[in-house]
């Protein structure tokens, strides 16, 4: 995943080197956590299935594991950013700040980061679930 979003980045000639490193590795840490969690979940889910079955666990696991992953991280390094604005920590003002500002970072994330998975993250997901199926046999 970090390698789709490092090709996107640098094909679009974005912002500087080190943001682009650091977007690539937030992307390629969201997948690295995302990982295991997404195959546990298709191997809960298509636990003696027939290998169609196999293939579209392992799909929806991994893609809800990856974005979850990735966008939980976006959104907690988008909280960091803002917090030197933000009121003092677990008063009810921050507690909003904090609530709006998580899902401000997760908007973002779906409106403008999930187009970085494509088309390498999305071709790596295919392959992922063609693995996954195929080794369920």
């Amino acid at each position: 995943m970090g390698a789709s979003a490092l090709a996107n980045l640098l094909l679009a000639a974005w912002e500087t080197p080190d943001r682009i490193r650091f977007v690539a590795l937030l992307y390629g840490l969201g997948g690295v956590l995302a990982f295991p969690v997404g195959l546990m979940l298709a191997r809960l889910v298509s636990r003696g299935r027939l290998w169609e079955t196999a293939f579209a666990a392992a799909f929806v696991s991994l893609l809800t594991a990856t974005l979850a992953f990735t966008g939980g991280l976006f959104a907690l390094q988008y909280r960091s950013y803002y917090a030197e604005w933000h009121a003092s920590a677990f008063t009810l003002t921050w507690a909003f700040e904090f609530a709006f500002t998580m899902l401000t970072a997760l908007y973002q994330f779906v409106v403008l980061g999930v187009r970085l998975y494509f088309p390498l993250g999305f071709a790596a997901l295919v392959a992922a679930s063609i693995w996954f199926a195929r080794q369920r046999r």
